[in-house]
């Protein structure tokens, strides 16, 4: 059964997991069926959103709730004649506020804790899985944006703090800091805008052609059901890239058009250059929508 399930939420790791934490502990998440594909491959899931035990009024108004159930609490109690309520519901709306960040201290010293020497686990924040680590007692993320696509040396990003500015290191956790940091950060806010615009674009093709799970034979194999989901993989890729590829050239057209392109006056000369003319205009102007 649940080798079953886990098969039938694979494609949605196109658009990603639907994870809910809990402000308890770094491995305490709210039990979703997509939690199956972590626990069939052994795989540790950590976060570090935790509410600090020692401030009894924040624990008093988080509780044992999960994020959704937390928020759904704080527009109950904002709505209520209850004085008390009302309090409550302030006191986890401002945690929410103060912990956007979604790592608090308190969290992180659990996951430095909790997190054995030399595991490999994912990391959930910000909606986003990253690969972990620990190295000699420290944390690291993998680095993965596209602001460091060609810086060869960084690898890890150490998670020290919760603001985010870690130090960056090699395959061999010697520091190794960007060499255009400029670069990088911009390569950092377009992977940003890149990932929600895929994210978009494949969470409405999913929601349009979604596999209907149900009409799957009950003893279809192992193997036939995992053709059927690469076939289905290969038509959406397929269709998503030619999607993107229609959307590019139909802004390079725009982009070369010129009001003087309907003459068909001139020289020979002058008809044999105009094509790279138009070619280098292209080149110029053209830009890839994802």
């Amino acid at each position: 059964k649940n080798m079953s399930d886990a098969m039938a939420i694979l494609h949605k790791l196109q658009t990603g997991l639907d994870v809910n934490v809990k402000f308890t502990g770094v491995r305490v998440f709210e039990y979703t069926p997509e939690c199956i594909v972590f626990d069939l491959l052994d795989i540790p899931l950590y976060h570090g959103w935790l509410v600090d035990p020692q401030v009894a009024d924040i624990v008093k108004a988080v509780g044992n709730c999960s994020y959704n159930q937390l928020v759904e609490k704080i527009i109950s109690c904002k709505q209520s004649d209850n004085s008390e309520l009302v309090s409550e519901g302030f006191v986890a709306e401002q945690f929410l506020n103060n912990t956007a960040t979604q790592l608090t201290y308190h969290g992180l010293c659990e996951l430095t804790s909790a997190v054995q020497e030399g595991e490999l686990c994912v990391f959930f924040r910000n909606n986003h899985f990253s690969t972990m680590t620990k190295y000699k007692g420290q944390l690291y993320l993998l680095v993965t944006d596209q602001g460091f696509l060609t810086e060869e040396k960084v690898v890890w990003e150490s998670l020290h703090n919760v603001d985010g500015d870690g130090n960056f290191c090699d395959s061999e956790f010697h520091l190794r800091p960007p060499s255009d940091p400029e670069t990088v950060y911009r390569g950092q806010q377009d992977q940003i805008d890149q990932d929600y615009l895929m994210a978009l674009s494949l969470q409405q093709e999913q929601q349009n052609q979604e596999i209907n799970w149900e009409q799957i034979p009950e003893g279809i194999s192992d193997l036939e059901l995992a053709k059927k989901l690469q076939e289905e993989e290969d038509r959406r890729a397929s269709q998503y890239y030619q999607e993107q590829e229609q959307a590019a050239a139909q802004v390079q057209v725009q982009g070369a058009a010129s009001p003087a392109s309907g003459r068909q006056s001139g020289s020979n000369e002058r008809k044999r250059k105009e094509p790279r003319e138009k070619e280098r205009e292209k080149e110029k102007n053209s830009c890839v929508l994802l």
